[in-house]
């Protein structure tokens, strides 16, 4: 029970990071029909962003807490401006292409911003600074730190958030009315490229928030580290109905609960053969699984490919 308590933890804490990233894919989706496969370097670049501010604050002297806050600033300021140049140079020109191509152009914008990444920060893996103090809590058996808690709670609030910008603002009014009907939320007065646009902005930030996470976590960071990362988020926006926001926040926190599960508890009772070394497995299974018996996801709805 204190191996499966453990493991509950630790994909909790993952997942709040996938979900994340998951809501990234999900806007984008939702209001266009694109799969953004260079949403996972947005994250990548987020987190390298994040590093070079904080450390860089540390070195001339500032306060580890303003470091860290200055370099979560920066970061999603950055990524905000990256996901727009995303949607306005790559995306917009295509918008009435076959939806091939788009996709086709996604992947290629991965494979660009990796190797921008490379160019600017090396080859070489990054060491994240320590912004919160080792501080350790146990409950019922289960042991968690301070940076797994803090994870948790803003991914929290920052789902919260985005779910009264969409359902309560008049941004979100416009993104839902787009998502329905592209065409009719224009007559009626909705600017098409500013939403789509806002819908890029917003998932980008959350982007670069996951990814300072991701990097409190781990304390590493890699200009490849997007790619899996992206394909997992991916995986858990498929798994709760890919352009549903309450299906990729819930698709996020069970694609790490299985992950941790099938890392840690599965992995004792096979005698480590299943074990983390094989920890990307499970995520590919349920993905697998999903698109078998469920392709529209747990609060996906069917319906009929768009012209």
């Amino acid at each position: 029970m204190d191996i499966f308590l453990q493991q509950l933890v630790n994909g909790l804490v993952q997942g709040s990071i996938y979900a994340l990233v998951a809501l990234g894919y999900t806007m984008v989706y939702g209001i266009m029909g694109l799969i953004n496969f260079a949403h996972g370097e947005v994250v990548m670049i987020g987190t390298l962003i994040s590093i070079s501010v904080a450390t860089w604050l540390i070195g001339a002297g500032v306060p580890v807490a303003l470091a860290g806050l200055s370099g979560l600033v920066v970061a999603v300021l950055g990524c905000m401006g990256l996901g727009w140049s995303l949607e306005r140079i790559a995306y917009r020109p295509l918008r009435g292409a076959p939806r091939l191509t788009p996709l086709i152009t996604a992947i290629g914008m991965s494979i660009v911003l990796q190797n921008l990444a490379m160019m600017v920060w090396g080859r070489n893996y990054l060491s994240f600074p320590p912004l919160l103090p080792k501080v350790h809590f146990e409950v019922a058996g289960a042991h968690f730190t301070l940076v797994q808690l803090v994870i948790v709670l803003v991914s929290a609030l920052t789902m919260g958030g985005l779910l009264l910008l969409v359902y309560r603002t008049r941004l979100g009014m416009a993104m839902r009315a787009t998502s329905q009907n592209p065409a009719v939320a224009s007559l009626m007065g909705v600017n098409i490229n500013r939403v789509i646009a806002a819908a890029f902005v917003i998932g980008s930030a959350l982007g670069a928030v996951a990814g300072v996470m991701v990097g409190s976590y781990y304390e590493i960071a890699h200009y490849q580290m997007g790619f899996m990362l992206g394909l997992k988020a991916f995986t858990a926006a498929v798994l709760g109905g890919i352009g549903n926001l309450a299906g990729a926040m819930l698709g996020g926190v069970l694609l790490g609960i299985i992950e941790a599960l099938g890392a840690g508890y599965i992995g004792e009772l096979t005698g480590g053969f299943l074990g983390s070394h094989y920890q990307d497995i499970f995520a590919f299974v349920v993905l697998i699984g999903v698109l078998m018996f469920k392709p529209s996801g747990l609060f996906g709805e069917k319906s009929g490919d768009r012209a």
